[in-house]
């Protein structure tokens, strides 16, 4: 029984959105694996026999003794009991394994449909430049962990931690573009504005993401919890902005900047996605029309998700919330952008070159 190009672009379509709920996933655990402040209690990076957690009191015993010369736990978990310390190492454990696993679910399933001739040459090109992405994404958590062993550390160093956040986002966007592509109904583009703006909306997330991962890891949501203003001031004293030297390492070290920059680039975000809702309404095709209310919608949640994380002194749960809901206005984001591009029936080229061992063998014959 043959498979039909649609049917097999169906199949791609589903595997990349696997993938990208494993991101967010992935990203999910290791929002929680920093709350709980689990990240550094595996001190050792052991990509393929890391696999297995401790299965004796001995393991266990000798974990222990090598999260004991860190500087978190001499600083701030002085003390801590060996029950602890497992969930501790449980978080971290389980944010490592899931790593592996997308791996997995990423190269197995490109392996059997490049074999079976189901990757077209610009698929294929995507699909690569994603696994070095991903590649640099594990080097990138590596460097960060180590970063928080450092003398006087207790935790991951903010700048590394907003880079690991914003590439794990960078890897969703780029899955989620390319199974969005892969959808095979057919639509117009949307018209230039629109399109041009629907294209701008990803850039801001992912900046918003950034700047949200530089707040998270210098934990600035702890202070100035009040809203719209800043402990009584809508923009804060320059000389408390910048009261850092050299200046530059206010933009991650000051609380008060990190946090100011973080609001008012949501600001942005929120009144170009309000602003494209309506126009889009007005001039763009029904199909544009939803796709932009609903980056608006999720804007608009994600906002006031915000606000009362840090009215609350960012309890786990919010933030938790908070940092998903970022996965979710960056994936719809994503899916308007390239569809206002416009789609087409899922056909193949007859000259485009497939990526497939099928492929080969036909040219060959």
């Amino acid at each position: 029984m043959r498979v039909s190009g649609e049917q097999r672009s169906g199949a791609v379509r589903t595997w990349l959105y696997l993938m990208a709920a494993l991101v967010v996933a992935m990203v999910a655990v290791g929002g929680a694996t920093r709350l709980t402040g689990s990240g550094l209690s595996i001190t050792e990076w052991r990509p393929v026999t890391g696999i297995v957690p401790p299965l004796s009191e001995a393991d266990w015993t000798a974990e222990f003794a090598k999260y004991k010369d860190t500087p978190q736990y001499n600083i701030l978990n002085q003390g801590m009991g060996l029950s602890s310390f497992k969930v501790l190492y449980g978080w971290e454990w389980g944010h490592r394994v899931l790593g592996r696993l997308i791996g997995l679910v990423f190269f197995l399933p490109l392996v059997v449909f490049w074999w079976r001739g189901m990757i077209g040459r610009r698929l294929g090109l995507g699909l690569l430049g994603l696994g070095i992405l991903g590649g640099l994404q594990g080097a990138i958590g590596w460097i960060m962990v180590a970063s928080g062993l450092q003398p006087g550390m207790t935790a991951v160093a903010p700048l590394k931690l907003a880079l690991h956040l914003t590439t794990a986002s960078l890897i969703l966007a780029g899955l989620v573009w390319l199974a969005a592509g892969q959808r095979s109904d057919a639509a117009d583009p949307a018209p230039g504005r629109i399109r041009r703006v629907a294209a701008l909306l990803p850039a801001l997330v992912l900046v918003q993401i950034f700047l949200g991962g530089l707040v998270a890891g210098s934990h600035a949501g702890l202070v100035y919890n009040t809203w719209p203003d800043m402990d009584g001031a809508l923009v804060p004293p320059v000389d408390s902005l910048f009261a850092i030297r050299p200046w530059i390492e206010n933009f991650v070290d000051n609380h008060a900047l990190v946090q100011f920059d973080h609001r008012v680039s949501a600001y942005l975000l929120l009144v170009v996605a309000l602003l494209h809702a309506v126009d889009a309404r007005m001039t763009g095709p029904a199909g544009a029309a939803g796709r932009a209310a609903g980056v608006a919608a999720l804007s608009l949640a994600q906002a006031g998700l915000g606000i009362a994380t840090l009215l609350l002194a960012v309890p786990l749960w919010a933030a938790l919330a908070h940092q998903v809901l970022a996965m979710a206005v960056l994936t719809m984001a994503v899916v308007h952008a390239r569809l206002s591009r416009g789609t087409g029936v899922v056909r193949r080229p007859a000259r485009e070159p497939v990526l497939g061992f099928e492929g080969f063998v036909g040219r060959g014959a």
